[in-house]
């Protein structure tokens, strides 16, 4: 089983850069493809970015491409979300997600961080 948990969010001007990370237990980390989702005030969740358990293959949503780099050490079970030149509209609760099936994480990860709150001010 795969537990997940998110540090780094906070308070950031726009224009400006923050780091997550997410931490995973299990010795099986490399096996899981690993992402990240968000939720919006009054907005569903919504995929964000996710890469395979190499680290060879990731995706990015359109909203954030060019912005922001998913990327994973997996010596230290740990995937982060670089996030640069952020907008008020990146403001959100952002989840760490883990599943088996790179294709399947996109849309339905089976499991979820608790989340870490991203605030972009204008």
């Amino acid at each position: 089983q795969v537990q997940l948990v998110e540090s780094g969010g906070g308070l950031v001007q726009a224009g400006g850069s923050l780091r997550l990370s997410c931490a995973a237990s299990g010795r099986t980390f490399s096996n899981y493809a690993m992402g990240w989702f968000r939720q919006a005030p009054g907005k569903e969740r919504e995929f964000v970015a996710a890469i395979s358990g190499s680290g060879g293959i990731t995706y990015y949503a359109d909203s954030v491409k060019g912005r922001f780099t998913i990327s994973r050490n997996n010596a230290k079970n740990t995937v982060y979300l670089q996030m640069n030149s952020l907008k008020p509209e990146d403001t959100a609760v952002y989840y760490c997600v883990a599943d088996r099936i790179l294709i399947d994480l996109r849309s339905t990860p089976d499991y979820w961080g608790q989340g870490t709150q991203v605030t972009v001010s204008s």
